[in-house]
């Protein structure tokens, strides 16, 4: 990053006027700050295209849910009562339903699980690498 990188980087920075030496953290950070935004946008853009999915899932959950009890509730309860008591086909029927909306929302929370913390934890990493460089550098320009 310096123009500096021999083994005594520490002595060139004491040589060098401590304007330059700012000038140049101050580029550097500048540098740093740019990369991490693009980790930290990379970062999340990866786990929203894992999560996405998941998400879509549990939405499809609740539609499949509330589409499957409006339209087939009435004609699957008719359908048993052939055979069944009204109030034990429409009991049958609900508990059918309610199992089917239960599995896909458990598929679409798992889906959700995979992508993991919503926080950019390697940009976080880095970022706290970054401080503890700077703070080097700069502890190294005072002397």
């Amino acid at each position: 990053m310096s123009e500096v990188s021999s083994g005594n980087e520490g002595t060139g920075l004491r040589e060098r006027p401590l304007s330059e030496v700012a000038q140049d953290l101050t580029r550097d950070l500048s540098l740093l700050v740019r990369q991490e935004v693009e980790l930290a946008k990379s970062e999340m853009a990866k786990k929203g295209r894992v999560a996405a999915p998941g998400l879509g899932m549990i939405g499809g959950a609740g539609v499949v849910g509330l589409v499957a009890a409006g339209a087939l509730t009435a004609f699957l309860i008719l359908a048993l009562s052939i055979v069944l008591d009204e109030w034990l086909s429409a009991l049958v029927v609900g508990v059918a339903l309610a199992g089917a909306a239960y599995v896909l929302a458990k598929q679409g929370k798992e889906r959700v699980e995979e992508a993991g913390s919503p926080l950019p934890e390697q940009t976080i990493e880095t970022v706290k690498e970054d401080v503890e460089w700077a703070k080097t550098r700069a502890t190294s320009a005072r002397k």
